[in-house]
């Protein structure tokens, strides 16, 4: 299994801002490349062919040859996954990046070796023993602070046995409804600094919008990483709704949406669980809301798509269950998910 673990760098920023811009430099070269394939009707170059063309060029940009290798490689790869016949070009508002091969990558006690120079780093948490693999990068976020991002292969831990499940009903009135009858309240982190983020565009305060944007990033990401983390520790089994993030959040409710980050705790939950030996599952959710959860029928009385969101508790007309509507969703949903053996919040029908 590969991991990325990220450090803050404390070392040689103006190095990297200096190899960032040559980076972008060999980016926008493949870029050039690809559009003279189109205007003459050549074959589109691949990742090998750019790498071709580009020999030899490390010592006039001052790049790993290493660097230049892995930007060629990842521009055909990004063309080819979003499909486009080529891409943007970077420039200056582009935020730094410059990739790495694994293989040229060293540690150093508590520092990292690379291309001659020794980069320190805030220690965070331990690195673990393992192969560092291509994909390994610095990169630069909006505030200018640059980042490590290693990519080691560690072992992936063995299957814990399955003792008890849980069912995770996503939403936005609450971030999550659990099949235990738990609901995690949501804490609207862009709503909590929406206006404050809102006085500072409206002055053209650009550092302090930014700074804003980063507070809410990191008190997000604390929030889902504790709550996966808790999550994966406490179940041996974890069975997720299917919620469709990018199709609402196409929609009116597009800013909450996007504020719950639904797909990133998804991705959070299914690592964690293989890093840990639980076992992780998306299930279809169509329609568990509307079923019983305790007789498995859908009576006519029960809350009916978009119109009826604000009913929030229900009676079954066939059994007369008493039904919480997110906790019966979360039921439905460890109750769908296709595990065989009766665990906790599993009802058996």
């Amino acid at each position: 299994m590969i991991l990325v673990y990220r450090y803050r760098v404390k070392s040689l920023n103006g190095f990297l801002n200096k190899q960032a811009r040559a980076v972008n430099h060999v980016w926008n070269y493949c870029n050039d490349t690809q559009k003279h394939a189109l205007k003459w009707n050549k074959r589109w170059p691949t990742g090998f062919d750019l790498n071709v063309l580009t020999t030899g060029s490390s010592k006039e940009l001052g790049l790993h040859s290493g660097t230049v290798n892995a930007v060629c490689e990842q521009y055909a790869k990004s063309r080819k996954q979003f499909n486009r016949p080529f891409l943007r070009y970077r420039g200056k508002r582009s935020l730094g990046w410059v990739p790495l091969k694994g293989h040229d990558f060293k540690r150093e006690g508590n520092a990292f070796r690379f291309a001659g120079n020794t980069f320190g780093v805030f220690n965070s948490r331990a690195l673990p023993e393992g192969k560092i693999k291509d994909g390994t990068n610095f990169s630069k976020d909006a505030r200018g602070n640059w980042f490590l991002n290693i990519a080691i292969e560690v072992a992936e831990a063995h299957p814990r046995p399955i003792r008890n499940g849980i069912g995770i009903d996503l939403g936005l009135k609450e971030f999550a409804a659990l099949s235990s009858g738990e609901k995690i309240e949501n804490p609207r982190h862009l709503r909590q600094l929406e206006e404050k983020l809102a006085k500072a565009q409206r002055a053209h305060k650009k550092r302090l919008a930014i700074n804003i944007h980063a507070r809410i990033t990191n008190a997000r990401r604390d929030f889902l990483h504790k709550l996966s983390y808790r999550i994966v520790r406490e179940f041996d089994y974890i069975a997720v709704g299917n919620i469709n993030a990018a199709g609402l959040a196409k929609t009116s409710m597009a800013k909450s949406v996007l504020d719950a980050s639904w797909s990133s705790f998804r991705n959070m939950l299914r690592y964690k669980a293989i890093a840990h030996g639980a076992s992780f599952e998306e299930v279809d959710e169509r329609f568990t809301t509307q079923i019983c959860s305790s007789c498995g029928t859908m009576p006519p009385e029960r809350p009916k798509g978009i119109a009826d969101l604000g009913i929030r508790h229900w009676i079954c007309s066939d059994c007369g269950a008493n039904h919480d509507r997110d906790v019966n969703s979360a039921l439905n949903i460890l109750a769908r998910s296709g595990h065989r053996v009766p665990v906790e919040g599993i009802f058996v029908l």
